[in-house]
């Protein structure tokens, strides 16, 4: 007869043997007697375990956890770990749930951990699954890969920007677009909604729809299609003050999402500032770029490296050489009066297009030029300034990163220069527009008026009712609203056009030349000129926040307009990608800047593209016969409409309580206030971190002094250092002094004492830099005389 107990223990408890280093030693393994005896399913071998085995089954399992959580560290082969990571799971999960409970609570144990670890493992697969369903991400990663982050950097900015328009148009089709299509009057019911009649030969030909005329213009597209019934449809949906809102949201959630993504991209460590501590450090350890698995990326990220450490020395040396700093000043102030003068000709230029844009409207014989003059001018300035600035900046002789963000900065202004100027002279066309929407708001009145008296003159009835007048043949205005959306929409569309050409012929072409031509050319076409072109990260990074700012200001005379730009962000994508892959090469030196620098200039379009359009909807009246504000003086007198008709009493009186100036102003100064107080807190907090920082760097020379045994660096130690009772940096006599001399010093040293403490013998104190007086060193005292005769 076998005792079992007396196997298990010696299964569970084996005896030491040696095992070759590196291998799982053979008492970590199940043992086929352990797993029989446990898989048993009567009672009495469950309660046939006595403490000591279960201690030891418990030591066991937790052997087994350790080993998967150390399993990395181990130098094993892959085959191997995942070979004893399989065992030491299978023993924990068979053996774990035995450990708890008595009797049938160790099923219950059992069941509870299967439960919590399949939970686990729930999780981790469903963050794997959120991670695969992250657009583009593999795509980014093989970019990555190639061309580092510094590329990859501008997709990711690509998609993030794609996310937010896709929310807007979320909003914009949900709320407006779709509930004017499904409920409200069809084509051709209204004037609004029908092409004019001598329109209606044309407005089906391609070149008008390009242009964005005939049926495109009387379309959901645009402002002027919606109609400005309070409610619409059986769900008497409120149209106006949705399609309000919505503008408003707009600008609402592009700011949130703005300001939370600078919040959540705060630099936070550092060497890239001229502030910052410990330059080369930084360098040294965080300027490799892991992500690349190309080797031609590599050698150009190892000299790109090598380049910053050779700039930094040089600007640590040029910060002790005197130089001309009246030359550098007057180069400066040259270039940015160059600059200024560059600026504002491209503003006047554009401004002198849109000029002849208003004399060439009320012509019928226009060239392809001279429809799309406008157009053709602002994307030439985009293509010509940028070189013509890095031309100029050459003057300036900046540090590379400084002058980069420089070059983004002056681009930056012409892009916003170019837009501005361009709404300034639409904005003037628009009030020629009012003064002749008056005069046809006039005429159709009187119109109507003789339309009616003359149909009561022919049939001879007074209180009969005229036919309806077909809606093409109805006199309407302007529609300045849409006029304007059609301008926004056309330089989105012209953009997107020379963007394309740009990457076609500036890159595809350009590569295709190089790499098949350079067989037989007379010089090396891939290492001079005109080679491969690299990636423009900061003038694409730009071009696609100067897009946006199109898109933000043109989106409330346009509703399609989002729509559009959601499928050119989603062609860039792939269109960028493979250009990237297949025409360009990287970066030879690539000064970045942050994240945050992009997202400080979004953040400033956003604000300067919300301005025109609080304009419009506070100060400007609407059209009298087109848009969901038509009838209204303005557009705001929506919202109090429905507060005075919709809303309860007391809601409309809380609202003109809460407009009374007299809370305005105060609530004002209490923002202002608050806004002083965490700007005051904020400054306190940084002097604080200086002063921190200071402390810092002395403990850090203190430590350095002692570690080197030399003088302390602190002045304030220095002043007091008379008054310590044993100095560690007193220096050795030398060797050739007697012992009398150094004794008689010493009185003088006991003399500066501690008052009472006249009786105490105050011992020297020893540094740990000191050295050890033990060891044999070199002498630096006579040795004792000794008191016997001389041994010869």
């Amino acid at each position: 007869m076998v005792d079992y107990r007396i196997t298990l223990f010696q299964a569970l408890v084996p005896t030491p043997t040696k095992c070759r280093p590196g291998r799982l030693p053979r008492s970590l393994l199940p043992k086929p007697l352990l797993l029989s005896f446990l898989s048993s399913d009567s009672g009495d071998s469950e309660e046939s375990m006595s403490a000591e085995e279960m201690a030891a089954l418990m030591e066991a399992v937790e052997e087994k956890k350790k080993l998967i959580a150390n399993l990395r560290s181990k130098p094993w082969r892959m085959k191997r770990r995942l070979h004893i990571l399989r065992e030491a799971q299978a023993f924990v999960d068979k053996f774990e749930g035995a450990l708890g409970g008595k009797g049938k609570g160790r099923a219950l144990y059992a069941f509870k951990v299967m439960m919590a670890k399949k939970w686990i493992k729930f999780l981790r697969d469903f963050e794997n699954f959120k991670t695969a369903c992250i657009p583009w991400e593999r795509k980014i990663k093989d970019v990555e890969s190639h061309y580092g982050s510094s590329v990859a950097s501008y997709f990711i900015f690509l998609r993030w920007m794609y996310g937010v328009n896709l929310v807007l148009f979320a909003l914009t089709f949900g709320l407006v677009v779709i509930p004017e299509i499904l409920m409200g009057l069809p084509y051709g019911a209204i004037p609004r909604k029908t092409v004019p009649r001598e329109e209606q030969d044309t407005a089906q030909d391609y070149a008008t729809l390009m242009d964005f005329n005939g049926y495109a213009k009387y379309s959901v597209l645009f402002y002027g299609y919606y109609d400005s019934q309070r409610t619409i449809g059986p769900l008497k949906f409120r149209l106006p003050l949705a399609y309000l809102m919505v503008g408003i949201g707009t600008f609402g959630y592009s700011l949130m999402v703005v300001i939370r993504s600078m919040a959540n991209n705060l630099d936070v460590g550092g060497g890239d500032d001229a502030d910052s501590e410990f330059t080369f450090s930084w360098k040294m350890f965080t300027s490799w770029d892991y992500l690349i698995g190309n080797p031609e990326t590599a050698d150009n990220k190892y000299a790109s490296i090598t380049t910053s450490f050779k700039e930094s020395i040089g600007d640590e040396q040029d910060r002790q050489k005197d130089e001309n700093v009246h030359l550098r000043r007057f180069l400066r102030v040259l270039a940015n009066f160059m600059i200024t003068c560059t600026l504002t000709g491209a503003c006047y230029l554009i401004f002198f297009a849109v000029k002849r844009s208003q004399e060439f409207a009320k012509r019928d014989d226009l060239s392809f030029y001279e429809k799309n003059e406008l157009e053709i001018v602002m994307s030439l300035l985009g293509l010509v300034c940028p070189p013509l600035f890095e031309a100029i900046a050459e003057l300036e002789n900046y540090h590379p990163r400084i002058a980069l963000k420089w070059q983004l900065g002056r681009i930056f202004a012409l892009f916003l220069g170019n837009l501005y100027t361009f709404l300034f002279a639409l904005f003037d066309e628009v009030n020629n527009k009012l003064v002749e929407e008056m005069e046809i708001r006039n005429a159709s009145e009187w119109f109507m008026k003789e339309y009616i008296a003359n149909f009561s003159r022919y049939s001879n009835d007074s209180e009969a009712t005229p036919p309806p007048i077909d809606p093409a043949d109805a006199i309407r205005g302007p529609c300045w609203e849409t006029s304007v959306g059609v301008e926004f929409v056309k330089l989105t569309v012209s953009d997107i056009q020379v963007t394309y050409m740009t990457i076609f012929v500036g890159d595809f072409l350009r590569a295709f030349f190089v790499r098949f031509f350079n067989y037989c050319w007379c010089w090396d076409l891939e290492a001079g000129w005109p080679s491969y072109g690299e990636f423009d990260i900061s003038g694409n990074v730009l071009g696609l926040v100067f897009n946006q700012g199109m898109i933000w200001m043109g989106a409330f005379y346009a509703p399609g307009l989002v729509g559009i730009n959601v499928l050119r962000l989603l062609s860039s994508m792939y269109y960028q990608c493979w250009a990237v892959m297949c025409c360009n090469v990287p970066h030879e030196r690539v000064f970045k800047a942050s994240l945050n620098f992009y997202m400080g200039l979004l953040l400033l379009i956003l604000f300067l593209s919300l301005l025109p359009v609080v304009y419009t909807i506070m100060s400007m009246p609407p059209s009298f016969d087109c848009g969901p504000f038509s009838g209204k003086d303005k557009m705001f007198h929506t919202i109090l409409e429905t507060i005075e008709l919709d809303l309860p009493k007391f809601v409309g009186s809380l609202f003109k309580g809460l407009a009374n100036p007299g809370l305005i102003i105060p609530g004002v100064l209490l923002m202002v206030l608050a806004i002083y107080y965490l700007n005051a807190t904020a400054n306190a907090y940084m002097h604080a971190n200086n002063e921190l920082k200071k402390k810092m760097q002395m403990a850090r020379d203190e430590e350095k002094a002692k570690r080197n045994n030399k003088e302390s660096t602190n002045e304030v130690e220095k002043d007091l250092e008379y008054l310590l009772p044993g100095r560690v940096w007193e220096p050795d006599p030398e060797p050739g002094e007697e012992v009398k001399e150094v004794k008689e010093e010493k009185p003088a040293k006991k003399s500066k004492k501690k008052p009472g403490a006249e009786d105490v013998e105050v011992q020297k104190d020893v540094s740990l830099a000191s050295e050890n007086p033990n060891a044999k060193g070199p002498v630096t005292k006579q040795p004792k005389k000794s008191k016997g005769p001389p041994k010869e």
